[in-house]
């Protein structure tokens, strides 16, 4: 099988650059075009992420992969999406509502950004948590007429919550969710906001517009695939999201009341055992488990374990019991928000489209 040629929009940012390094020697994707906006359009890449001091500008741990330095950046509001295989967007939303149709007329786009994961006929989704709502792109492309479709994936925050939630669903069912997430700076990139002399020695408490998308996303994300589209789950998701000095990995404080009472090793069986049908598969970006349950009760922590995997299985400690709420069980997760919550969990999500036959 040939290389699928694939364009990075939005390449110069924090999420547009770990899709570069995700796909650095990937054996079904290789990066072809970049584009960004249009003060970085016609410089070579490594250009574009130079300051003008001279400093490069590149977030991932994992170098500058050699094949992108020389690419030209091109404009992404005049970027020809037929000169590629499948787009993989990092573009922010009022950009991506513009910008990822256009692309999609053409070819698959999957996109980090919010704007389209609300649409009745768009799916969210979650490598391995809702294989169910896949079918929904056929729809999508029929109804808009569209060679191609836009795949999101969630909220960073809510992937590792509904990730943990999914076998919690599966096995006992849910009453209620109340989450309390401690969220890495990564998550707000380089836009305005969350300066150094904000965050240092601090707690934001607020993160503008986060704590509606994580409840909605998360019973969108778990609901139910009908004829009249999907159905969110019918419990109630309460979020709290705050912004902590962490430079990636969100923490999660969750508590879930349960339809049906169980026991803490209950939980830990019903995670440990949760996808194991997905990671099977070896995909190539795939961990091979999607939950890691972790004994001491001083984890997980994200400077030890946002990294578990390479970034792709959410964390999970201090699973006990809930006195407060009906049938409660509550547990602590570190997710990496840039990993598995963004990038590298799209183009995962992109392998499996592959696989079924949603990317040609």
């Amino acid at each position: 099988m040939r290389k699928l040629n694939a364009a990075v929009v939005g390449a110069t940012g924090i999420a547009g650059q770990q899709f570069l390094a995700a796909l650095d020697g990937h054996p079904l994707f290789e990066v072809t075009a970049v584009a960004a906006s249009q003060r970085s359009a016609g410089k070579h890449y490594l250009d574009a992420i130079r300051t003008p001091a001279g400093a490069v500008q590149w977030f991932c741990r994992e170098s500058l992969p050699e094949s992108c330095i020389g690419l030209r950046v091109e404009d992404a509001a005049a970027f020809d999406s037929t000169q590629v295989d499948i787009v993989f967007a990092a573009l922010e939303s009022e950009a991506a509502r513009e910008l990822e149709p256009r692309y999609a007329r053409h070819v698959p786009v999957i996109s980090t950004a919010s704007a389209f994961r609300m649409e009745g006929d768009v799916p969210i989704l979650v490598p391995g948590v809702n294989p169910g709502h896949i079918p929904l792109i056929r729809s999508m492309q029929q109804r808009r007429g569209w060679k191609g479709f836009v795949a999101p994936n969630p909220n960073c925050t809510a992937v590792g919550l509904v990730i943990t939630l999914a076998p919690l669903q599966e096995a006992f069912g849910i009453r209620s969710v109340l989450v309390t997430s401690m969220q890495a700076v990564s998550g707000a990139g380089r836009a305005p906001g969350v300066v150094g002399l904000d965050i240092i020695d601090n707690v934001v408490p607020h993160i503008s517009k986060e704590e509606a998308k994580v409840e909605a996303e998360t019973r969108k994300v778990l609901g139910t695939l009908t004829d009249a589209g999907i159905a969110p789950a019918e419990f109630p998701v309460s979020a709290t999201c705050t912004r902590v000095p962490v430079l990636e990995g969100h923490t999660e404080c969750v508590n879930v009341s349960l339809r049906r009472p169980a026991r803490p090793a209950e939980v830990k069986e019903a995670f440990v055992s949760f996808g194991r049908e997905f990671t099977e598969l070896r995909h190539h970006s795939s961990p091979r488990r999607m939950i890691t349950v972790l004994e001491d009760t001083f984890r997980p922590q994200p400077r030890l374990d946002r990294d578990n995997e390479d970034g792709m299985t959410t964390t999970v400690g201090r699973l006990r019991e809930c006195p407060v709420l009906p049938d409660g069980i509550k547990y602590v997760l570190v997710s990496h928000n840039t990993r598995m919550g963004a990038a590298k969990g799209a183009v995962l999500m992109a392998e499996e489209l592959i696989r079924q036959g949603y990317i040609p």
